[in-house]
C-alpha cells in the first residue's frame, strides 16, 4: 500500500516538473499585427480601441499568463500599394496574426501574401462579401459582413414597397462588391437595381456632381449609398445644392454613414441639415456593462490626450478582434504547442534583389492557430463572438436609424434571425424566428423634406425618353384599336381609357404609340407582351387579356373591361308544325304525366267511395269518375268539378290540394315552353355549350393572334386540326354561314367583347351556353415597373367616376341587333326536372291512403264485434243451442276471408254507421227481455 502511494506521489511530481518545463518554455512575448489607415474615420477608433484591447489583455491573468501581448502597427494611407508594402514589412517582424486590414481592396492582395506564410487574417473593417473562406482560407471576418447588410436594404425596400433603387457606390472592390450582393438580395425580394452610378475613389466634386445629375435623370427615387466615410459626405452636400434631398427622395445608407456619425458626436449634426431624413444602417452593439466600461476608459483616454473624435462601430469590432486572438493565442500555447517560423525557399534572394524577401519567413503553427481562431465562441462588446460553417458572425443584426432634428433616433432593428422589427435583436434571439410579413414593423420615419408620408420612390424619368408603348393594329375590330397615317392618331375604346388614366397620374408621362402589326392580318399578342419583357417596348396598350402565362413576364393594371370567352354559333327560326303542341315534354314526361293523372283519380276514389255518393255507382259509372275527376282538375277548382263532385273527406282534400300545387307548376312549365318553342331561334349545328363543343369532331373558328388557340389546345384538350383562325368580322360571318360541310366552322369561341362587336352587326348568330373564363383586358408593362401600380388607382377613379362607362358607351355600344331578344335552343322539358316533385306527391299519396286504411280496419273490426251479438241469446233446447253456435261460427269464418273484407270497404259508411246502431238496440232490448223471461221462470 506504501509502495503504491509512493509512485503516485512520483508521478504527480514527475508531471508537475514537466508543467513548469513547458511554461518555462513559454514565448514571453507574443507579436500580433495590425494594417489600417491611421488617420481616417475608422482607422482613428479602431488605433486606440486595439490599444485599450491590449492593456485590457495584459491585465488579465486568466489569458496568456506569463506572456505579453504586443501589438504592432503599420499605417496604409488609404493605398493599395502601401498598404501591400507595409503588409510586407509587417510579416518580417514574426507575427502570429495580422489584425486588419481597414480596406477590402487591400484585403484581396494581402490575403494571397497571409495564405503563403500561414499566418491568419483577422479584419474589423474588409466588409466585401468576396472575401470568402474558400479563396482566402487564412482570412476570418470579425465585423459583419455586407452580404448581410444589403439584405437589410433590401428588408428596408420591401417594407416600404419599393420595386426599384438607385446604387450609388465607389468603384471599387468593397463598392462593386456590396452593390453586387444587394442586386441579388433585391431579387429575392422581386425589387431590382434600376441604375448603378459607380464614383471613382479619387473623384472631385465635379465628377460627383455629373454623376448624381445623370442619378437625377433616372425614374428611381429610392437612392442607396455604399461609398467609404472619408468622402462620402461630398455626395449629399452636392445633392443638397442640386435639390436632391427632398421631398419625393429616398436615401438609405449603409453603415459608413454611421460611423461618421459615430465619430463626429451629436454636436456637429446641427450643422448637417442637408442629411435630414436619411435612414442608415449601424452595426447592432448591445447595451452591456463591458461595453459601457471601454466607454468610460475611451472617455478618459480621449480627454487626456485631447482626442476629439468618437468611438463608432468599428472601434467595438477592432477590440473584440484583439481578445478573439489573444484566446487563440492561450489555447494554441496551452496545447503545448511553440511559436516557431521557418524560411520559405521560394523566397530566397537571387540575382542580387534588394527587397530582402528571405526575411519573410512561415509560420509553422499557423494552421493550428488558425483552427483555434474558429472555434472561438465568448460573449464580447458585440455580442456572441462566434463564426458559422462560412466563417461569418452568428447573429448577424443593424441599426436602423433616422436622421433628424439635431441627431438620430432608433426606428427598428434588422436581424438575420426575423428580419426588421421594433424589438431588440438579443430579445427575438430568445423566441423562435418570425420573419412573416405581419411581424415586420418600424417606427414613423421623417423623410427629406419634413415629410412623414412615405414617398412613392419614383417618378418618370427626366431623361427627354417618352414611353414607348406598343398597339397591335388589326384587320378588324377598329372600335377598340386604331392607328391613322401618323403614330400620334391612334384611337379607340382602348386608347381613350388608356389616355383618361394617364391624365389622373399626379404627374406628366410622355407617350409614344409604336404600331404593331400590317392591318391586314393579326399580329401575335403573346409576341407584343415578350417585346415588353425584352425591354423592345415599356408597354403595351390595347385588347390584351391579363392570362396566367403572360403575368410571368410582365405587370398588367387592374383590368379596366371583363371580357371571358363565350362560343358564337349560327341559328335558325324554327317554323310550326301541327304537333307543335306535344313539344313542351318529352314522351316520358307525357306518359309520368297521364300515370300520375290516373293515379291521383284513383287515390282520390278509393278516399272518397265510402263517404261520397258521387264517386259510388255502377263500376262503369265509377271508372268514367275516376278518369274524369282526374283530368277535369286541370281546367276546375277544388271546390266544384265539371262533373259536379264535390270532395267530403279530410284525406281527400288534402291530396287533392297537394295535386292542384303540382298541376299549377306543370300547366305554368308547359305554357312558358310552349311559348317559347313557337318563337324561339333554333342552333343550325346542335352546338348548345362548351361540353356539347368539345365532345363533337367539328371545326371551330378563333380570333387569329389571342390567347384563346392555346387556351383550347392546353387547357381543353382540343385537337390543334379542329382550329381555324380568322381575322375578320366578314370571316367570322363568313365560316359560321358555310358551316363545317362547305369548309366553315360550326362555331366560334372568342371574348365577349369581341363578341358584342360581331353581333352588333350581324344578328343571324347567338351566344350559346355561358361565359367559361374571366378574363378581364389590361395594360401591360415591364416587371416591377411602377406605373402599373398607379395606373390601376386612375382606372378605379374612372370607374367611380362613371367616365369608364361612358367611354365604353362611345365605343361598343351599338343597338342595330338590341331588340331581338329572343332565346336560343329552348329544350323540351324532361322527367328529371320533375322527378323529385312527383316523388313527394306519391309519397304523399301513400300516406294518405295508409291512413285511410288503418281507419277502415279500426271500423271493420269494431262492426265485426257489433255483429257477434246480434245473435239470439234466449234459452232454448241443447238441440237448437249447438245449432245456434254452429252458425255463428260460419258466419265469423265468412266474415273473417279477403272477400268479406272488400264487400265491407264498398259498404257506404253511412249505412255501416246505421247498421252497428241497430245491432247495439237489438242487443240493449235482447238483453231486457231474458231479464223478465228469467223472472218468470224463477216464479
Amino acid at each position: 500500500m506504501g509502495t503504491v502511494q509512493l509512485m503516485s506521489l512520483f508521478l504527480v511530481v514527475l508531471a508537475a516538473a514537466r508543467a513548469v518545463s513547458v511554461a518555462g518554455a513559454r514565448q514571453r512575448e507574443v507579436a500580433v499585427g495590425a494594417l489600417f489607415t491611421y488617420n481616417s474615420t475608422i482607422g482613428r477608433a479602431a488605433r486606440l480601441a486595439m490599444e485599450l484591447a491590449v492593456d485590457d489583455v495584459n491585465a488579465d491573468s486568466t489569458v496568456l499568463p506569463g506572456t505579453t501581448l504586443n501589438l504592432i502597427t503599420q499605417d496604409t494611407n488609404c493605398s493599395g500599394f502601401l498598404g501591400t508594402i507595409e503588409a510586407l514589412q509587417l510579416m518580417e517582424k514574426n507575427v502570429v496574426a495580422v489584425i486588419g486590414p481597414q480596406s477590402s481592396g487591400i484585403g484581396h492582395v494581402i490575403s494571397h501574401v497571409v495564405n503563403e506564410l500561414h499566418v491568419p487574417l483577422l479584419s474589423f473593417a474588409a466588409t466585401d462579401p468576396t472575401l470568402s473562406a474558400s479563396e482566402y482560407p487564412y482570412f476570418l471576418r470579425t465585423t459583419i459582413s455586407d452580404y448581410f447588410q444589403m439584405h437589410a436594404v433590401a428588408s428596408i425596400v420591401d417594407y416600404y414597397q419599393w420595386k426599384q433603387v438607385t446604387a450609388i457606390f465607389v468603384d471599387d472592390d468593397y463598392g462593386r462588391g456590396g452593390v453586387s450582393a444587394l442586386g441579388d438580395a433585391l431579387a429575392a425580394k422581386r425589387a431590382k437595381i434600376s441604375y448603378k452610378a459607380a464614383i471613382p475613389p479619387s473623384s472631385n466634386a465635379d465628377m460627383i456632381n455629373d454623376i448624381l445629375l445623370r442619378v437625377n435623370m433616372m425614374e428611381s427615387r429610392v437612392m442607396v449609398v455604399h461609398v467609404n466615410p472619408d468622402t462620402g459626405m461630398n455626395i449629399f452636400s452636392i445633392a443638397n445644392k442640386l435639390r436632391m434631398i427632398a421631398n419625393g427622395y429616398v436615401w438609405i445608407v449603409t453603415d459608413w454613414l454611421a460611423a461618421v456619425l459615430d465619430s463626429i458626436g451629436s454636436r456637429d449634426l446641427q450643422d448637417m441639415s442637408h442629411i435630414h431624413g436619411l435612414i442608415v444602417l449601424r452595426q447592432n452593439i448591445p447595451e452591456s456593462n463591458p461595453k459601457n466600461k471601454l466607454v468610460y476608459k475611451w472617455n478618459n483616454v480621449a480627454h487626456n490626450r485631447s482626442i476629439t473624435y468618437g468611438l463608432n462601430s468599428y472601434g467595438f469590432y477592432a477590440y473584440d478582434t484583439v481578445w478573439i486572438i489573444a484566446r487563440a493565442i492561450h489555447q494554441f500555447l496551452n496545447s503545448g504547442r511553440q511559436i516557431s517560423f521557418s524560411t520559405d525557399p521560394r523566397l530566397e534572394d537571387s540575382n542580387g534583389s534588394i527587397l530582402h524577401l528571405s526575411t519573410l519567413k512561415i509560420f509553422d503553427g499557423g494552421d493550428q492557430l488558425l483552427q483555434q481562431l474558429l472555434l472561438t465562441n465568448f460573449t464580447g462588446l458585440t455580442g456572441s463572438v462566434q463564426f458559422d460553417s462560412d466563417r461569418n458572425l452568428v447573429h448577424p443584426a443593424y441599426d436602423i436609424l433616422n436622421i433628424g432634428g439635431t441627431g438620430y433616433r432608433l426606428v427598428g432593428y434588422w436581424s438575420n434571425y426575423s428580419g426588421i422589427s421594433i424589438a431588440a435583436p438579443e430579445i427575438l434571439y430568445q423566441k423562435a424566428p418570425n420573419t412573416s410579413t405581419s411581424s415586420q414593423q418600424l417606427y414613423k420615419v421623417v423623410w427629406p423634406g419634413g415629410s412623414t408620408t412615405k414617398p412613392r420612390g419614383w417618378v418618370f424619368p427626366n431623361n427627354g425618353q417618352p414611353l414607348r408603348v406598343g398597339v397591335p393594329i388589326k384587320a378588324s375590330f377598329k372600335e377598340l384599336v386604331s392607328i391613322g397615317r401618323g403614330s400620334d392618331n391612334v384611337t379607340g375604346y382602348c386608347i381613350d381609357i388608356f389616355n383618361a388614366a394617364i391624365k389622373l397620374l399626379p404627374y406628366p408621362v410622355p407617350c409614344e404609340f409604336i404600331a404593331i402589326g400590317d392591318g391586314r392580318k393579326n399580329p401575335n399578342y403573346d409576341d407584343i407582351i415578350n417585346m415588353v419583357a425584352a425591354n423592345s417596348l415599356d408597354a403595351a396598350v390595347g385588347d390584351f387579356a391579363i392570362v396566367r402565362n403572360r403575368t410571368k413576364i410582365a405587370e398588367f393594371t387592374l383590368p379596366y373591361i371583363e371580357s371571358g370567352l363565350v362560343i358564337v354559333a349560327p341559328v335558325k327560326k324554327v317554323t310550326s308544325n301541327t304537333w307543335a303542341f306535344l313539344k313542351p315534354f318529352t314522351l316520358e314526361m307525357w306518359c309520368a304525366i297521364g300515370s300520375l293523372y290516373i293515379f291521383v283519380g284513383v287515390v282520390v276514389w278509393i278516399l272518397e267511395h265510402r263517404i261520397n255518393e258521387e264517386f259510388r255507382g255502377s263500376p262503369r259509372r265509377q271508372v268514367i269518375t275516376i278518369f274524369w275527376f282526374s283530368f277535369s282538375t286541370m281546367f276546375f277548382s277544388h271546390k266544384t268539378l265539371a262533373s259536379g263532385q264535390n270532395i267530403v273527406s279530410a284525406l281527400g282534400r288534402f291530396v287533392l290540394i297537394i295535386w292542384l300545387f303540382l298541376v299549377l307548376i306543370m300547366n305554368s312549365s308547359y305554357t312558358a315552353s310552349l311559348t317559347s318553342i313557337l318563337t324561339v331561334q333554333q342552333l343550325a349545328t346542335g352546338i348548345t355549350g362548351l361540353d356539347s363543343l368539345i365532345s363533337s369532331a367539328l371545326p371551330i373558328g378563333y380570333q387569329a393572334g389571342k390567347f384563346t388557340r392555346n387556351y383550347l389546345i392546353q387547357e381543353l384538350n382540343v385537337p390543334e386540326f379542329r382550329l381555324v383562325p380568322l381575322n375578320t368580322i366578314q370571316e367570322y360571318a363568313d365560316a359560321l354561314n358555310r358551316g363545317p360541310k362547305d369548309g366553315g366552322v360550326a362555331a366560334i369561341v372568342d371574348e365577349m367583347a369581341y363578341v358584342e362587336l360581331f353581333l352588333s352587326k350581324h344578328c343571324n348568330f347567338r351566344i350559346v351556353g355561358h361565359e367559361f373564363t374571366e378574363e378581364g383586358w389590361g395594360f401591360a408593362f415591364q416587371r416591377d415597373s411602377p406605373l402599373p401600380t398607379d395606373l390601376s388607382t386612375a382606372i378605379l377613379q374612372l370607374s367611380e367616376s362613371g367616365q369608364l362607362r361612358r367611354i365604353h358607351d362611345e365605343w361598343l355600344s351599338d343597338p342595330s341587333c338590341a331588340s331581338d331578344d329572343s332565346e336560343v335552343g329552348a329544350t323540351k322539358l324532361d322527367l328529371g326536372s320533375y322527378w323529385g316533385l312527383f316523388l313527394v306527391y306519391a309519397l304523399i299519396c301513400v300516406f294518405a291512403l295508409v291512413v285511410f286504411f288503418i281507419r277502415v280496419c279500426w271500423h271493420y273490426s269494431k262492426y265485426s264485434n257489433s255483429e257477434a251479438v246480434d245473435e239470439p241469446i234466449a234459452a232454448a233446447t241443447d238441440a237448437v243451442a249447438v245449432s245456434a253456435v254452429t252458425e255463428r261460427q260460419r258466419r265469423r269464418t265468412r266474415l273473417g276471408s279477403l272477400n268479406e273484407l272488400i264487400q265491407f270497404v264498398d259498404k257506404k259508411e253511412e249505412g255501416v254507421r246505421r247498421t252497428m246502431k241497430r245491432r247495439l238496440t237489438d242487443k240493449d232490448n235482447q238483453a231486457a227481455g231474458s231479464s223478465e223471461a228469467h223472472s218468470v221462470t224463477s216464479a
